[in-house]
């Protein structure tokens, strides 16, 4: 059984102007998905900036959003790490805190081989009794989970149920899907596929998009599982200009722009991520407008 069906929200982390996370402002933005029908929050991803909070800011932030969510819709925490043991240590503390899942970015930098990743994902299993979704991005990490090793990983390691899947190539998600034959769900790590992912028999999105359109990015999903291609579609074309003003500059640079923008107060960012340009936070403010989120 899937985690989620739908849009979950890789949701960005609040910073107060000294650095500090911003729990006030987290539970208004946590509110506000739910609200917008958001099916699954994703807290400490790469969106939520984990890679610059130390193991007890992570854990604290995990621990709010659980308690604030109060089991209305899953909480899956972001918990993977370039260390397996860092990775371990990270996901034993989510569960004990109450997550519903796990999603783990293959190790970073190190660049694992296909049997290092198999590796890393049995140990984090065979650590914790939560759901894990892999999570395979290579503009990031410099490691592709090949389609084979992503199976042969659903297939033979326990509590290992779905992908992440952020490649951006859609033949690699096409012999993933052929491959896994339904044994291993499929999300979509780009908002600009989800539409394309879904018809390979995806599960949905963990989606950055949905911070600023939390219902648009649900709608896309939910239209196309009700089997309004049209109207999904509709959305999802819609959508690409703001898509693609909200990753004119590296994630979450144009998102916390955007989110300040709308008034959610997501604060300042984590060096070394640096403020947005003003060319191109004109570009984003136009978007936010034409798409009808920004008067």
């Amino acid at each position: 059984m899937a985690i989620f069906t739908g849009a979950g929200v890789a949701v960005v982390t609040p910073m107060n102007q000294d650095g500090s996370v911003n729990f006030d402002a987290l539970g208004e933005i946590l509110e506000a998905q739910i609200a917008g029908e958001t099916d699954a929050i994703i807290i400490c991803g790469t969106t939520g900036e984990s890679s610059t909070l130390n193991d007890e800011e992570h854990i604290a932030t995990i621990k709010y959003a659980v308690d604030k969510v109060a089991g209305r819709i899953p909480v899956i925490a972001g918990t993977g790490s370039n260390s397996t043991a860092e990775a371990i240590n990270l996901s034993k503390k989510a569960e004990e805190v109450g997550a519903d899942g796990l999603l783990c970015v293959t190790p970073y930098y190190n660049k694992a081989t296909q049997a290092g990743l198999y590796k890393y994902y049995e140990a984090i299993s065979d650590a914790v009794n939560i759901p894990i979704i892999m999570y395979n991005v290579p503009s990031r990490t410099g490691t592709n989970i090949l389609p084979a090793t992503a199976v042969k990983i659903a297939k033979e390691v326990k509590n290992v149920v779905a992908i992440k899947e952020a490649t951006g190539n859609i033949k690699q998600v096409a012999e993933l899907a052929a491959l896994a034959d339904g044994c291993l769900d499929i999300y979509s790590g780009n908002d600009d596929q989800i539409v394309p992912l879904l018809s390979l028999g995806g599960k949905g999105v963990i989606s950055v998009l949905s911070n600023v359109a939390p219902k648009q990015t649900h709608d896309i999903v939910a239209k196309f599982m009700e089997g309004d291609l049209e109207g999904s579609r509709k959305i999802q074309l819609e959508a690409m200009d703001l898509i693609n003003a909200l990753f004119c500059e590296v994630n979450p640079i144009p998102v916390k722009a955007a989110m300040n923008m709308l008034g959610y107060n997501a604060g300042i960012l984590r060096a070394p991520l640096t403020e947005m340009e003003d060319a191109n936070k004109e570009k984003l403010r136009k978007a936010l407008v034409d798409f009808g989120l920004l008067n």
